[in-house]
């Protein structure tokens, strides 16, 4: 009691924690969660299962453990009074074994997915996710790392025999049993909470195909021992990655849908905006569902990355390449072949192409994902193609677009500069051209496009313009390993694109929560 009337005086907000051997329950951090918000509401604490048998199995006196929150309670400014007093006025006789039995369902429930399978989600989904840079992935595929498995193992860098192959693969297996299921699990649940676009049906598919996914990574033994059960893990991991090749333009058509559904009427733009019926926003600014693509896109690109290095690794060695990174990737070499491709799209669009001019360090070559490369130069040479083409006309004389690749003193960044004469982009869509929601692409080719069963990431088959997730997805290609995109936009004359990479490869993933 008198602990309860000194934090009256004393706080303005505090918080609780209850700590019995190991396990320490923080309100605090919990109090986002429904069932922590439901207990502050008068319910009764709902503690998830795994911490309530623990508790259930370790507190000998209920009445001691709970007097111990008063000996623990101390400031916090973010909370409120009335919830320290909530938290402080809970009852000493509560029985602990109850919270197990009355776990709230309601916090746990995914549409459609039995409570069994949503428990594990959430329980995996609040483990933390481990990000790996660029170095890393190399120094793990070359057997640089093994000693911190194996205790027995010493390093020799000369040692490319198949004894040390086969633990590189257990070593990597293993990370991936553990790692790949939590990834999953957050963006299961990320699917579940994003607003109006859950409710469409290809973001529906792409939810119930990471579901899948997560449980035949739950059936694999948490620890690879052998090579019999790393190869049966490999084949898992091959259909997961197969599975999901068409996740990208999956997504792309459920934002088509919601785009459909809001044009019909069927979802209204008051629904949509923060204030209902007022200041409704546009479907290409709704930041709440452009944060959770960004999100979304980055994971995939992850999770793709770490089981497409684990299968490479798996594969008859290329020379100056470990996995899925080639050690001496030249942007010159890439730059030509993304030419060649945007060509052959504009030209069978237009019947011709703007000519590319390729100046800067073309001797260049640093370690990177050639793909990533790829993908970001083919996004940026056929917009430049195809605004060059629009703005001068078709059988026009058209100006080169110039691509720059240059290195910094320092070695810190390679930057490749994308500069075309297409008439530019008007400063009110500068913000816009980052969404994926937003395109200029006409809206039969974008029906074209939901239609289009793409198997691949992306591929010369596609149209030069389709459902507007281009810009944003080579941002992100970019960003993962720690690079950047941005462009500058003069209206009436032309675009500078600029692609910066890091040289260094020592940037973690950027996780999304």
């Amino acid at each position: 009691q008198s602990t309860r009337e000194k934090t009256s005086k004393n706080t303005k907000s505090a918080i609780a924690k209850v700590t019995r051997h190991n396990l320490l329950l923080n309100p605090a951090q919990m109090l986002s969660h429904s069932s922590l918000s439901s207990a502050l509401r008068g319910n009764c604490w709902k503690f998830n299962r795994a911490a309530s048998r623990h508790v259930c199995r370790s507190v000998e006196s209920k009445s001691a453990a709970v007097q111990r929150t008063f000996h623990k309670v101390r400031s916090l400014h973010r909370y409120s009074l009335p919830v320290a007093r909530s938290i402080a006025s809970i009852n000493v006789n509560v029985n602990v074994r109850q919270f197990s039995e009355s776990s709230s369902h309601e916090s746990i429930r995914i549409s459609g997915i039995p409570d069994d399978v949503a428990i594990k989600i959430h329980r995996h989904a609040s483990r933390p996710q481990t990000g790996a840079s660029l170095q890393t992935l190399m120094k793990t595929g070359r057997g640089e790392y093994l000693h911190k498995t194996y205790e027995d193992h010493t390093h020799d860098p000369h040692d490319n025999s198949k004894v040390a192959t086969d633990k590189i693969l257990r070593q990597v297996a293993g990370f991936l049993r553990h790692e790949l299921p939590i990834r999953l699990a957050h963006r299961i649940l990320d699917l579940e909470r994003v607003p109006h676009m859950k409710e469409m049906n290809s973001v529906k598919q792409v939810r119930d195909l990471y579901v899948t996914s997560f449980l035949e990574l739950l059936s694999v033994e948490k620890q690879i021992k052998n090579m019999a059960q790393e190869e049966e893990f490999a084949r898992i991991l091959e259909s997961i990655y197969e599975r999901h090749a068409s996740v990208l333009v999956q997504m792309a058509r459920g934002a088509f849908e919601l785009r459909a559904a809001i044009r019909t009427g069927s979802i209204t733009q008051g629904s949509i905006s923060n204030s209902v019926g007022q200041n409704a926003v546009e479907f290409d600014a709704m930041e709440d569902t452009h944060a959770f693509l960004d999100r979304f896109y980055i994971s995939r690109i992850g999770i793709r990355v770490l089981i497409g290095q684990y299968l490479s690794l798996r594969q008859q060695p290329v020379d100056n390449y470990v996995g899925l990174i080639c050690v001496k990737t030249t942007p010159y070499e890439i730059v030509k072949r993304a030419i060649d491709d945007a060509a052959f799209m504009c030209t069978r669009k237009y019947g011709d192409a703007p000519e590319v001019i390729v100046t800067g360090q073309l001797d260049l070559s640093f370690p990177y994902v050639p793909t990533h490369l790829h993908y970001i130069m083919l996004e940026l040479l056929k917009n430049s193609m195809r605004a060059t083409v629009d703005w001068h006309g078709i059988d026009a004389d058209y100006p080169p677009i110039k691509v720059v690749i240059a290195d910094g003193k320092d070695h810190e960044d390679v930057v490749i500069k994308v500069s075309d004469e297409g008439g530019g982009i008007p400063r009110s869509n500068m913000k816009r051209i980052w969404s994926y929601l937003f395109t200029t692409a006409d809206p039969a080719i974008q029906e074209g496009m939901v239609a289009f069963n793409e198997s691949v990431d992306h591929s010369i088959d596609s149209p030069l313009a389709g459902l507007g997730y281009g810009l944003p997805i080579s941002r992100s290609y970019a960003r993962y390993f720690g690079g950047d995109l941005s462009l500058m936009s003069m209206e009436g004359y032309g675009t500078d694109a600029f692609v910066y990479l890091t040289r260094l490869g020592n940037t973690r993933e950027p996780l999304p929560i």
